[in-house]
């Protein structure tokens, strides 16, 4: 089984980013969960985000860069939301990524470099009305990302108008679609590995 590299969303590394992994743990995976705002978190999205903003979106996607180096390359990049980008960017530059899962998030592939790479298959997972997923441009990208990799990207959209629905320390979090997610990017899981 491939091992998973695990990006927290941007009110931090929460207790239900913690349990998300532990799930993925208890399925047989290695995870790496690291904290890349040095143990805070946040209220709000738009807190973590203004935190993202004063340390420099650049040393977010450092620090997930950096939490790479010494593990083996052949890793699963996953993101919740701000995580997204530093799984995105290693999944596009880092060689040797065996999948990616993007969760309440994705960004247009020519961000971080060329387009998709070939044969590094993704999901992507976000609610159908969620003001950030949806008018941010996020699904957008998701649906470009499909078009791009037919054969290896996949958009999963759930009803409901909530950014961290699978967050289950988080108001926002919606059993429902969370235990779908979970199921998908189990099964994503066991495909790749």
């Amino acid at each position: 089984m491939p091992e998973i590299l695990l990006f927290h969303h941007a009110q931090g590394l929460t207790p239900g980013v913690e349990a998300f992994a532990q799930t993925l743990r208890d399925a047989g995976h290695t995870v790496h969960v690291p904290d890349l705002f040095d143990g805070r978190t946040f209220d709000s999205v738009e807190a973590g985000v203004a935190h993202a903003g004063e340390i420099g979106f650049g040393t977010v996607l450092e620090r997930g860069r950096a939490t790479a180096d010494g593990l083996p390359d052949a890793l699963v990049y996953v993101g919740f939301s701000l995580g997204v980008m530093p799984a995105q960017l290693l999944a596009q530059t880092r060689p040797g990524a065996v999948g990616a899962l993007f969760l309440h998030s994705c960004l247009p592939t020519d961000e971080f470099g060329d387009g998709w790479p070939a044969g590094v298959p993704v999901q992507v997972h976000g609610m159908d009305a969620d003001p950030y997923f949806v008018d941010e441009g996020d699904v957008d990208a998701a649906r470009a990302l499909v078009a791009e990799a037919p054969d290896d990207a996949e958009l999963f959209l759930y009803p409901g108008d909530q950014h961290l629905f699978a967050d289950s320390s988080l108001p926002s979090y919606r059993p429902d679609a969370a235990g779908l997610l979970t199921e998908r990017v189990l099964a994503f899981l066991e495909r790749v590995g």
